[in-house]
């Protein structure tokens, strides 16, 4: 093993649960009678961290609510999912209790929340797993800019260049190579309209934990 640490993202990557937050989209701006812009996620100024995409809501769509409202909000809808029925993907448990037999450290970066993250994987078994954590609440800038990244090295008192990330988005291969990490894709379905350019960015793609378990021949 050549990385002292493997640093996952959550939604997509070790849980299966990109379809939910679509759902979570259309059922919060249809409320409003919105309609679900093709674009929606095309331009994210600050990043797509929680607290700048709930910002980034509140300005496109001119809602009165404060941003602090609208996290809540999303937090209740999915809240009980994330409790109770979002699993992890397949293969994932056995990759992550495999690094840690091998004392490799483990870290997560999502712009998903610390409350949200920490209730999904908890209910999976593996939250004890994760050493150092960075999430989306955290005053920092969200994907595709580097920093959940660094902050999670940093943690871990690690060089970005000791650090490997594992990313479904093309957003979030663009913030492992920007935190000079190396980047390892795995397939997601919700990305699949991007696999061209994550697979052109990315230093690895595979298509499961399996094929991961073998690239990082653990």
């Amino acid at each position: 093993m050549r990385y002292k640490a493997i640093i996952f993202d959550l939604d997509g990557t070790l849980i299966d649960s990109m379809s939910l937050w679509r759902k979570v989209d259309c059922d919060f701006l249809h409320k409003r009678g919105i309609r679900v812009p093709r674009d929606l996620f095309d331009h994210l100024p600050q990043g797509n961290s929680f607290i700048q995409t709930a910002q980034y809501f509140k300005d496109r769509f001119s809602l009165p609510e404060s941003a602090e409202s609208i996290m809540g909000e999303w937090t209740e809808m999915v809240s009980w999912h994330y409790g109770n029925d979002v699993p992890l993907k397949p293969g994932a448990k056995r990759v992550v209790e495999k690094l840690n037999s091998l004392g490799v450290g483990i870290g997560l970066g999502t712009s998903n929340s610390y409350e949200l993250a920490q209730k999904v994987l908890s209910q999976n078994g593996i939250w004890d797993y994760f050493q150092a954590v960075a999430t989306g609440d955290m005053n920092l800038l969200g994907k595709p800019f580097p920093d959940i990244y660094l902050k999670v090295a940093a943690d871990f008192a690690l060089e970005p260049n000791d650090c490997a990330v594992v990313e479904d988005t093309l957003s979030g291969v663009q913030a492992a190579k920007a935190a000079g990490m190396t980047a390892i894709a795995i397939h997601d379905p919700d990305s699949l309209e991007q696999h061209p350019q994550i697979r052109a960015m990315a230093d690895a793609f595979v298509q499961n934990f399996n094929e991961l378990s073998e690239l990082l021949e653990i």
